[in-house]
């Protein structure tokens, strides 16, 4: 069996080294069939002449992996400097096939199809000057076709190892463009529970904020009005943290035990919705027109977000105004639509322009164009000519959002 240890060196030290040795098999197995077809002295000059061109045909078996090319060229000349000394090519036979094995196998099959012609010519050229060489007619058909055997087997060796590089490739491609869709669906998660936490924090501290000046405000005035404020602080507060923990516990790994998580809000809340933001000072009208119809979920709390995020800003820049919350559900659609009346102190949002402001532009109405965009639909903000500010959405039913 061997030794263990010699093979696994053998299998470390590469495919160079089974080449050497390879070499050296067949330089053997040359000079043993030189013996046998010799046909001169073995102590004379052509005798040595004929071993040193064994040797030298031979050998370069040794880096034929990296020369395939120049190694059959070599074979081949030294092939014909053997015939020329009237000794029988079979003598070099297994080198040959080897060196034109080696070339189908390592270089473009049309170069390979040039060596195969030139080793073919090389034998039909010496069967021609020195029958002798290599025997009768019936011989040199057989040599031929057995080197075109040899190219034959080179040539699927290099088309299988064409096919595994090519495969390799394509699975890396794959396990790129894998890699890379996780890492945007990580991304665009990431981005909107973004998105959910700011539209909870900003909505809640926005009544919060109110409610704590007023309490402040009417502390020693009116302290039912501010025990008032304090329980919508409360009551406000609450609530966005039970958002805030359906919200994280997504985050939370696969194998921790998750708590009941709240069902996430849809359009059925915005009469609570506008319950919380009267309380902070902004009369709102909820109108419902049409028969309200089953939304997929991503889309509904989509739409509770525009609702609350347009409330939030009329809170921010426009309270005590009024506002108005138009939902229509229409064939195809459902049309949502706030407007505030722009009579509050504030009410300068209703009037600037959203592009200049950074703040309303990047977590505002930005954010609500974007909640938009995800389902199909589209968003559309501005000041009403009549005064106070204009929010509208329209988001198509037939279009999925994402899962």
């Amino acid at each position: 069996m061997g030794n263990p240890d010699t093979r696994e060196r053998l299998r470390a030290a590469g495919p160079f080294v089974l080449d050497g040795l390879l070499a050296a098999v067949m330089a053997a197995v040359g000079f043993a069939l030189l013996a046998s077809v010799l046909a001169f002295d073995t102590g004379s000059p052509l005798a040595w002449a004929a071993y040193l061109l064994v040797a030298a045909h031979t050998l370069p078996i040794a880096v034929r992996r990296l020369y395939p090319l120049p190694t059959l060229a070599w074979g081949l000349l030294t092939g014909a400097a053997f015939a020329a000394l009237g000794l029988s090519l079979v003598a070099l036979s297994f080198s040959i096939l080897i060196y034109v094995y080696t070339a189908a196998a390592r270089c473009p099959r049309q170069v390979s199809l040039a060596g195969l012609a030139a080793a073919e010519a090389m034998l039909l050229v010496v069967w021609l000057v020195d029958p002798g060489a290599i025997g009768d007619g019936g011989t040199l058909v057989i040599d031929g076709l057995i080197m075109a055997a040899a190219w034959w087997l080179g040539d699927g060796a290099r088309r299988r190892q064409e096919a595994i590089v090519a495969a390799q490739e394509r699975a890396a491609e794959l396990e790129t463009a894998r890699e890379e869709l996780a890492r945007r669906a990580v991304t665009e998660e990431r981005l909107r529970i973004a998105r959910e936490l700011h539209d909870v924090v900003a909505h809640s501290m926005s009544i919060i904020a109110v409610q704590s000046g007023v309490g402040v405000h009417v502390l020693d005035s009116q302290p039912e009005e501010a025990r008032k404020a304090l329980a919508a602080v409360e009551a406000t507060s609450r609530q966005a943290l039970v958002e805030m923990r359906r919200l994280l516990g997504v985050l939370r790994a696969d194998a921790e035990p998750r708590g009941s998580l709240a069902p996430a809000p849809g359009l059925a809340d915005v009469e609570t919705l506008a319950a919380e933001v009267a309380r902070a000072g902004v009369r709102v009208e909820v109108r419902i027109e049409g028969t309200p119809a089953a939304l997929p979920a991503g889309l509904e709390l989509s739409a509770y977000r525009i609702v609350q995020e347009a409330l939030t800003n009329v809170l921010k820049h426009a309270r005590p105004a009024g506002a108005t919350v138009r939902i229509a559900y229409e064939p195809g659609q459902v049309v949502i639509e706030v407007t505030n009346d722009g009579q509050g102190s504030g009410s300068a949002f209703g009037r600037r322009s959203t592009d200049s402001d950074p703040q309303i532009r990047g977590s505002g109405i930005a954010g609500m164009r974007e909640r938009a965009a995800l389902y199909g639909g589209t968003l559309e903000a501005g000041p009403r000519p009549e005064g106070g500010f204009r929010v509208a959405a329209s988001l198509p039913l037939d279009v999925s959002g994402p899962g």
